[in-house]
């Protein structure tokens, strides 16, 4: 077997779980801080705290995945712009660089008052301070006909991993001429651009490899993210190819059936090749096992994303209601150093500093056609606001488009770097 960088970091993600378990009840003379999800939120947490405490705080991810495979750039997966592997992250450097004890079972529940989080094989681990970034998971029954035992049929692939793998390998499959079809989720949403960055790549895929292919999209909401940029893309690449009905043409009255391969809209039976069912979404399940959610999602502090149930919570990412932020890897990632630094200032009387936030989100359309919405932000007590804003402007030049998908590309290494490296 050739050993690569993606081998080695699995190898010592695999030997940082393998040792993790001992460690689990380590006696304690440093706060303890339990970091839940390793994704863009947790693990970029786990390794500031990690790295900035220097000792003076323990560490322990707990995550059940041993490779993190990033959901943004998935689309590009399937446009046939990235490879699989390109997505892939192991966990061994935040073990052996920063002494992170990283464990990888899944946590199943946590006691408040005991301030323990129960894992799936059994133990507990104790907590002076919890941090959960458990990303999404689905609304029951958001979609008529679907359900997550119809995703080997009708994938999401809105989780990363092998439904990415399972989608790109039904677009492959289609019949010429055949019809893919999308059934978007409602507000609010991870990566508000994704949905339509797919359907982009998709239709690449599709323009290259069956040309006389359809794209259906059913869509329940009015608008979305960057929809004036899309369209023009859609119409500049891809004629013909793509039609969205939105909720006055029936897009809010739909249903699906994964065994008929059938979409109906406002009545009508359309027969399908391909769905892509991306379902209404809610913070991960660990946030209702904690019971600290209002409705769907987990309510947290603009200035340091405590939980508003429990100050010893801190809740990051895609399952925070937290204001103005998308959700979004950048989101979560810029808002776990501000929740790094709070938690340091806390425990152990470091300097806190003003919460700040950013985000961008890029969606490649076409090859080198670029585009990107992003805006900077501060907290208030009404909840994190936006101070200002940018967005890719409709007509632009095709260098500055192309500059703008080179910028995602850096901006996908750098945002790995933190996180892992």
């Amino acid at each position: 077997m050739t050993i690569n960088r993606r081998v080695f970091l699995g190898t010592s993600a695999a030997l940082a779980g393998s040792l993790a378990a001992p460690m689990i009840a380590r006696a304690q003379s440093v706060p303890r801080v339990v970091v839940v999800g390793g994704g863009s939120g947790g693990a970029t947490a786990a390794r500031y705290l990690a790295r900035d405490g220097a000792g003076a705080v323990d560490v322990t991810l707990i995550e059940p995945q041993r490779i993190y495979q990033t959901c943004y750039f998935g689309n590009l997966y399937l446009g046939g712009f990235f490879d699989y592997d390109d997505l892939a992250h192991g966990y061994g450097g935040l073990a052996s660089t920063y002494g992170i004890n990283v464990v990888h079972d899944w946590a199943v529940g946590v006691d408040r008052d005991a301030k323990t989080v129960r894992l799936a094989s059994g133990p507990s681990v104790p907590y002076d301070h919890l941090v959960l970034s458990p990303g999404i998971d689905f609304v029951d029954g958001s979609v008529p006909g679907w359900s997550v035992s119809a995703q080997g049929r009708m994938p999401h692939a809105y989780k990363g991993g092998t439904q990415v793998q399972l989608l790109r390998a039904q677009i492959e499959a289609m019949p010429q001429g055949g019809t893919f079809a999308m059934v978007a989720p409602p507000n609010p949403y991870r990566c508000p651009p994704g949905p339509y960055e797919r359907i982009s790549m998709v239709a690449h895929y599709l323009r290259e490899n069956n040309p006389t292919a359809k794209i259906l999209v059913v869509d329940p909401k009015e608008s979305f993210s960057k929809q004036a940029l899309f369209e023009e893309g859609w119409d500049r690449h891809y004629s013909g190819m793509v039609t969205r009905i939105g909720p006055d043409m029936g897009g809010s009255s739909f249903e699906v059936d994964a065994e008929a391969m059938t979409v109906t809209i406002d009545g009508v039976v359309e027969n399908v090749d391909v769905c892509n069912v991306i379902p209404g979404q809610r913070a991960g399940q660990i946030a209702f096992a904690a019971d600290i959610v209002d409705g769907n999602w987990a309510p947290v502090s603009a200035y340091d994303m405590t939980s508003r149930i429990d100050p010893a919570i801190t809740v990051l990412g895609d399952a925070a209601a937290q204001g103005a932020m998308p959700k979004s890897g950048f989101s979560a990632n810029s808002q776990a150093k501000v929740a790094a630094n709070a938690i340091l200032a806390s425990l152990t009387g470091s300097r806190a500093f003003p919460a700040r936030y950013a985000n961008t989100c890029w969606s490649l359309i076409d090859t080198d056609d670029g585009v990107k919405v992003g805006a900077t932000y501060e907290a208030s007590d009404e909840g994190i606001v936006s101070v200002d804003s940018f967005v890719s402007q409709t007509g632009e030049d095709a260098e500055t488009r192309a500059a703008t998908y080179r910028e995602s590309l850096d901006w996908y290494q750098a945002i790995t770097t933190d996180m892992f490296v």
